[in-house]
């Protein structure tokens, strides 16, 4: 039977009414060729978003960090895992990831450091590396270290012994003996270091005066710790060097772990440790 109704030439057909010619198979590799282009397409999109979304979170919100020596301990160990928040200093060229930032100077939306806050910086002689320390004295201020006690504008810090100790956490320092304590810095924030003695190498150093808009900065470790006090190395730290604070650990693993051996992964994951946070205790944290 002909079918009289006549078909508006300006309206799709329905997918469903079209049929193949009886005399022509239709071509399936074709068909199947589109298929993978549209599933390569898709896939290629959402690869593309992802890797847009990880580069603007590492950018202007977190950006995660590993700890691969022992010069923070006892605050972060080897093979510490952190998120670094860059909001919490504002923006400089170094907060952008691939050289992005380019050669504009100073910060964007800029807020200074508080003491005894942990930072991750460039190193002011080679800023391809990122060093982490902690902040203990401002700018302005002068610091000094004389038979192994921190002065800050000529006073003492004070520090209260916690005990002797004998680190597992890292094979550098398994065969020493160290020694515990809490100091606390100049306005109230708390925080644990390690001491060998009180006659090592930087035990005893000049009094340095820290410049404008420059910070001076610490290992946890004292002894083992290459820090501001090492003028040809650290020395005085930009602000527009500062990458951010770190804020909280969100993963941990001891070295003796084996990537390519999972047997090993149970017993080194330090599940005590994941979520916590980096920062020290505070004087208005008690109240």
């Amino acid at each position: 039977m002909t079918n009289n109704k006549k078909t508006d030439d300006n309206q799709t057909k329905p997918t469903s009414s079209l049929k193949a010619n009886p005399q022509q198979k239709p071509d399936q590799s074709a068909g199947a060729a589109l298929v993978d282009k549209g599933e390569i397409g898709e896939f290629a999109k959402t690869a593309i978003i992802a890797v847009l979304l990880a580069i603007i979170i590492r950018t202007f919100l977190y950006e995660p960090f590993n700890i691969p020596s022992g010069s923070m301990l006892p605050t972060l160990l080897v093979g510490d895992y952190l998120f670094v928040s860059k909001p919490a200093y504002g923006y400089s060229r170094y907060s952008f990831p691939f050289g992005l930032g380019g050669g504009f100077e100073g910060r964007i939306s800029p807020d200074t450091p508080e003491r005894g806050d942990v930072v991750v910086f460039k190193l002011p002689s080679n800023t391809s590396i990122d060093y982490i320390k902690r902040v203990v004295a401002l700018p302005g201020e002068t610091v000094q270290v004389r038979g192994g006690r921190l002065y800050i504008d000529g006073v003492r810090v004070e520090r209260e012994v916690v005990g002797l100790v004998q680190s597992d956490e890292n094979a550098d320092f398994a065969s020493r003996r160290l020694t515990e304590y809490i100091e606390t810095l100049p306005g109230g924030a708390m925080h644990r270091i390690y001491e060998e003695g009180d006659n090592e190498d930087l035990d005893n150093t000049e009094v340095f005066r820290v410049p404008e808009n420059h910070y001076f900065l610490m290992g946890d470790n004292r002894d083992n710790s290459q820090d501001s006090r090492v003028q040809s190395l650290v020395g005085y730290v930009p602000y527009e060097n500062l990458v951010g604070r770190a804020d909280i650990l969100f993963f941990s693993v001891h070295e003796s772990a084996k990537l390519f051996n999972p047997l090993t992964w149970p017993n080194t994951i330090r599940f005590s440790r994941m979520f916590n946070k980096l920062g020290p205790v505070r004087a208005e944290d008690n109240q």
